[in-house]
């Protein structure tokens, strides 16, 4: 394996050593519910994925032989392909890892919540990769579908399978128009507004629920609700950082308010 690019933001104050990371699990962990690993290898796993070290991450969870520490592994990796890779073939690949080994954990362990969610966040963003057309051909949103409701099912207030699924209902629309959306893949403008409603209010903190909102709302309805898309960036730019993904999605939102 290459070495990986570093975070480009200063990443200091996100090391949460000793019990700081106990202290502060709630918020972190907000978004995706993920309980807290009573085991040192995966606590180490996730400091070295919130600090921003997603390499070491991957490593250290996966050498943990745990849920947990799959699931920091499995994270980190997707994080790190969504924002630092710009190869679309090495982008692929790694979300293609992360969706084998994720499925391969639920499996295993049927009630591992993020096992579902990381599953279907790689694929997701593998088809978004590849285009939403190709990934309907293969049948790949079915796939993301079916683990984000059995995410939701293990855990209601997931809020990132919340903004998941509104981006699985914008996009399908986005791509065939809502008649032949909600003919063939139950999708509809009303239930991806839901969910991403859903989500801020169960994170309002969350900078990437206001990013994918407003991505979503643009999918939805065009140039007609450019103005709540970029309240939706301003809110996201203005959210404040516990770890090195929200210094990512913040700097994304603010690079995004400076292009338009």
């Amino acid at each position: 394996m290459t070495n990986w690019k570093a975070v480009p933001q200063d990443t200091s104050s996100y090391h949460y050593e000793g019990d700081k990371l106990w202290k502060n699990w709630e918020r972190l962990h907000a978004g995706d519910q993920e309980p807290w690993p009573e085991d040192e290898a995966s606590q180490d796993a996730w400091r070295a994925y919130h600090r921003g070290d997603f390499q070491t991450a991957v490593a250290l969870g996966l050498k943990a032989e745990t849920a947990s520490g799959m699931n920091a592994a499995n994270k980190a990796q997707s994080i790190y392909a969504t924002y630092l890779v710009e190869d679309e073939d090495e982008k692929m690949e790694l979300f293609e890892e992360v969706a084998e080994r994720a499925d391969i954990a639920a499996q295993e362990n049927p009630n591992n919540i993020n096992a579902y969610y990381q599953h279907a966040y790689a694929l997701g963003r593998y088809s978004q990769t590849i285009s939403i057309a190709k990934a309907l051909a293969q049948g790949l949103a079915g796939k993301c579908k079916t683990s984000l409701d059995k995410t939701l099912a293990l855990a209601p207030e997931h809020a990132e399978a919340h903004v998941a699924l509104g981006a699985y209902h914008a996009e399908i629309i986005g791509k065939v128009g809502s008649m032949v959306g909600s003919l063939t893949y139950g999708v509809s403008k009303e239930a991806s507004e839901s969910h991403y409603e859903k989500a801020l209010g169960l994170t309002p903190h969350s900078a990437i629920a206001h990013i994918e909102y407003a991505n979503g709302l643009l999918t939805l309805y065009g140039n007609k609700k450019i103005k709540d898309a970029t309240r939706l960036y301003e809110k996201a730019a203005a959210c404040t950082q516990c770890d090195a993904m929200e210094a990512l999605d913040v700097a994304f939102a603010k690079a995004e308010l400076s292009n338009d």
